[in-house]
């Protein structure tokens, strides 16, 4: 690395570092319902959204209805996005006449975007209408991203309040979410990207002949605005196929830098919402050195492994499929942010990564999208870990665990641990039949332990709700439409209800009085043993798998032998 590469990623960590306090207090006052900067121009709208659909958010909801609200408004905005596909060719705003998507397809991408995954297994500048991007994908990445906002928010309060069934109101928090916090940064945002040169217009494609006299058609339609929504909301796929490689999408160093730097920024800043709402700064802070030490060090194993010399190729720091216009370290950062914060967006592929780096990627993804992960879906993941966590400590002392002073008992460790294996037993049991029937199989670009990575990539990226792709598989057929939407659903709603079910017993549980024998989570301690418990869980029930693909391939490249 370069002494100005090093420089840059010092500056990006820093940076948010920086904005995590500011934007957290801030997301603090909207979702505690206090007067902040936005409310003299966006509580009118609040209070005339509240009226005209019928909504007391003064009136809480307890787990079961919370999560029941939750789930009907998921399924109608599938239902939605998936008839939005099917009927789009007798639709309006559709000035290429594209016409309807094949059902299977339809199916996956409606089930991606809902699940704020935004896996993608189609071109989109050439599937889908401009009014199926904003209507139906657009408005996904908003709602998807707020959807895992609220999530986090009902199990904040669940930990922080006591002796109640309430957990707040699910469609005050959407509201709130998207409202006060979601819409103003990708305003901004999108302003900045097109003032950098990303399209934002309703034209028809442009046919440009090339220097050498070839055509080639140039993808028009409103790109910015989805792609600011798409990165803060850590939703990640979109307008364009090759996502943030595209010139029409991330034209310039800032635009690079920005995209990159908003996977991370809402997500790292509710860890201190979080410590705010429950009383104690220090417990955000412990959750997010914790997201940041994991980030870090992974970072760098995945730096020292791309900028090593290649024994196949005689050559160190290759710049196959990387990012030609930003470089190796940029295109390595973004790999990391992307599969740490479960965000699909790409700007180089993965698959061209070295074998450890390439690896490391996918550990981010199997770890459970808890290193930063998605837009409160992330801190949710991680606060899963919290209480095993603490469950283990609890187990080492003698004593019955406790958190935040409530005590941590069968049930909660019960939906912790399911928390954890349906979305294991999901990646696993779907990566074992990909990988031994012919239709699974044969959609692989490569044979060997870097085909079985494009399979094991596919179904983690899938049920982490990450989105972005390995490259090499082509997942765009009924069987791998099929069993990687089923997969999105596990990965999102089987971690979402156990969730809410913790939510719900923690709220009604009395806090105790802090003792002696009370075992601290606000302290350095307790960051590493939560980092301990996280890669031991990963390590544990996900090393077979990546001995079996990039494990091994590591060892073959560094014997000199290539696939």
């Amino acid at each position: 690395m370069t002494p100005l590469e090093f420089a840059q990623v010092f500056f990006y960590f820093g940076l948010l570092v920086i904005c995590t306090p500011l934007l957290g207090g801030y997301m603090k006052q909207v979702f505690d319902g206090e007067r902040n900067l936005l409310s003299p121009l966006f509580r009118p709208i609040e209070e005339l959204i509240y009226r005209l659909s019928g909504v007391h958010p003064e009136l809480g909801q307890n787990w079961r209805q919370y999560t029941l609200a939750l789930l009907i408004f998921n399924v109608l905005g599938f239902l939605v996005l998936f008839l939005l596909q099917l009927l789009q060719g007798r639709l309006p705003l559709n000035p290429e006449k594209l016409s309807g998507v094949e059902p299977f397809l339809a199916f996956n991408t409606a089930t991606s975007f809902m699940t704020n995954t935004n896996w993608q297994a189609y071109a989109g500048e050439t599937t889908l209408s401009q009014l199926s991007q904003m209507l139906g994908l657009g408005a996904q990445n908003f709602l998807s991203a707020a959807t895992g906002i609220a999530v986090v928010l009902a199990l904040t309060r669940g930990l922080a309040r006591r002796s109640t069934a309430e957990l707040g109101n699910f469609w005050a928090d959407l509201v709130r979410a998207i409202l006060y916090v979601l819409l103003p940064l990708a305003l901004i945002l999108a302003i900045i990207l097109v003032s950098q040169g990303v399209v934002q217009n309703f034209n028809t494609n442009v046919t440009a002949t090339t220097l050498t006299g070839e055509t080639q058609v140039l993808p028009q339609g409103p790109a910015a605005s989805q792609i600011a929504i798409k990165q803060l909301g850590t939703n990640g796929g979109g307008f364009f196929n090759t996502n943030s490689s595209h010139p029409f999408e991330n034209p310039t160093p800032l635009s690079n830098f920005l995209e990159m730097f908003s996977i991370l920024l809402i997500s790292a800043s509710l860890t201190n919402t979080y410590g705010r709402m429950v009383g104690s700064a220090r417990q955000g802070w412990v959750i997010f050195a914790a997201m940041l030490i994991l980030m870090i060090g992974l970072l760098s194993i995945m730096f020292v492994s791309e900028y090593a010399t290649n024994p196949v190729m005689g050559v160190a720091g290759t710049m196959e499929g990387k990012e030609t216009r930003f470089g190796i370290a940029n295109s390595i950062l973004w790999g990391s942010a992307t599969t740490s914060a479960s965000n699909g967006s790409v700007n180089a592929m993965h698959s061209s990564f070295s074998p450890l780096a390439g690896g490391v990627a996918l550990l981010n993804i199997l770890l459970g999208e808890v290193i930063f992960g998605g837009v409160g879906a992330g801190l949710y993941g991680m606060l899963v870990f919290v209480i095993l966590t603490v469950f283990i400590a609890g187990l080492m002392v003698g004593r019955t665990p406790e958190y935040l002073g409530k005590k941590i008992e069968a049930h909660e460790v019960k939906m912790a641990t399911l928390a954890v294996l349906l979305p294991a037993a999901s990646i696993l049991l779907f990566t074992g039949l990909a990988s031994i029937v012919d239709s699974g199989l044969s959609s692989r670009l490569n044979a060997g332990p870097h085909g079985f990575s494009e399979i094991l990539y596919a179904y983690a990226s899938a049920t982490g709700n990450n989105g972005s792709g390995f490259a090499g598989l082509n997942a765009n057929t009924p069987f791998y439409n099929l069993t990687l939407g089923l997969a999105l659903w596990l990965g999102r709603f089987g971690v979402i209800i156990p969730v809410m079910a913790i939510a719900g017993s923690m709220a009604g549980k009395a806090i105790a009085p802090r003792t002696a024998g009370t075992f601290p989570t606000d302290q350095p301690l307790f960051v590493g043993l939560l980092i301990a418990v996280v890669l031991v869980v990963g390590g544990l029930t996900f090393f077979p798998a990546l001995s079996l693909g990039p494990i091994v391939e590591q060892f073959l490249m560094s014997a000199g032998r290539g696939l």
